[in-house]
């Protein structure tokens, strides 16, 4: 059993800052990640609002910068899924696929996964014409006629994304205005290659038994359904955390980690940051700094051993 300072589980922005600020305060810092770094950070074609970087940046070139940073001061990366988290006395026992870690402080950054579109044909279709994933998937559709789902900032950023793949492309929200930020809002309304449908919804997705050939869409006013020729469907319709970690009593009622403005759980030594933390804003500035001060938190904690 290996002994570490902090154990961060999630190596999105939120995870790799807190990696960063802990090791280059000397503690022993151990990054859980079961897939990739970067988190969704790594999904986003273009990121135009992080401080310091003036130029659009694309997300896997920021999520690299912020794994090389995170390494160079001193921070592990260990490629493994964490199974289960259990405080014993004043130390946290971290079960994960690469055997069992012992820590002073646990920071989670597990984030969240992409809300399903629950509707008829989204399984059936989940990779023949059904994604969740814009730059990962849009260039299979090239040219195609591509039906975007959603309201928030991610359904327009990756709305703009597929007009630069095809000038057939469709944004749907259900209601009335969008609660995007209102500068990606007016990239969108000003993008002669999106058409955008307000007060429209989403009933079902059909296909031809291979791909995706058409969709239902409801119109949230009148009540009225018809079908429309599609050839792709992107949902972007939310997110739910991925908190299974978490005990049920510092869990809000969205399944959110409840923490107060230093990151703390109700739990001694037990962190929460970035998306899967309960908050009203989720960008990966306002992740970075979660990462940041759960560090520093944790960091005056482990003094008190």
């Amino acid at each position: 059993m290996r002994s570490v300072d902090i154990a961060v589980v999630g190596a999105g922005p939120a995870g790799l800052a807190a990696a960063q600020y802990a090791a280059r305060a000397n503690l022993v810092t151990v990054v859980f990640e079961k897939m990739s770094c970067g988190g969704q950070l790594v999904t986003i074609d273009e990121i135009a609002n992080y401080p310091g970087i003036p130029e659009p940046v694309a997300g896997y070139d920021l999520a690299m910068l912020f794994q090389t940073q995170a390494e160079k001061f001193g921070a592990e990366i260990s490629y493994a899924e964490v199974r289960k988290i259990q405080k014993d006395g004043n130390l946290f026992h971290i079960t994960a696929d690469d055997g069992i870690t012992e820590a002073k402080a646990v920071i989670l950054a597990t984030g969240t996964q992409r809300r399903p579109l629950d509707v008829p044909g989204e399984k059936e279709y989940a990779g023949h014409g059904v994604s969740y994933c814009a730059t990962c998937d849009g260039p299979f559709f090239r040219g195609k006629r591509i039906l975007v789902v959603g309201g928030g900032d991610a359904a327009c950023q990756e709305a703009l994304y597929l007009t630069k793949l095809s000038d057939e492309v469709t944004l749907i929200h259900r209601r009335n205005e969008f609660r995007a930020q209102q500068g990606i809002v007016e990239l969108c309304r000003r993008n002669e290659k999106l058409r955008i449908l307000l007060s429209t919804t989403l009933s079902e997705i059909r296909g031809d038994g291979k791909k995706v050939t058409s969709v239902v869409l409801r119109n949230a006013e009148s009540g009225k359904e018809y079908e429309e020729s599609m050839d792709a469907v992107f949902g972007f319709t939310g997110n739910n955390p991925q908190s299974a970690l978490a005990p049920a009593q510092i869990l809000d009622k969205g399944g959110f980690i409840r923490t107060n403005s230093l990151m703390e759980t109700e739990i001694r030594g037990l962190y929460a940051v970035g998306d899967v933390r309960g908050t009203s804003f989720r960008q990966v500035v306002t992740a970075a700094n979660d990462g940041a001060v759960a560090s520093h938190a944790a960091a005056e904690y482990i003094r008190t051993f």
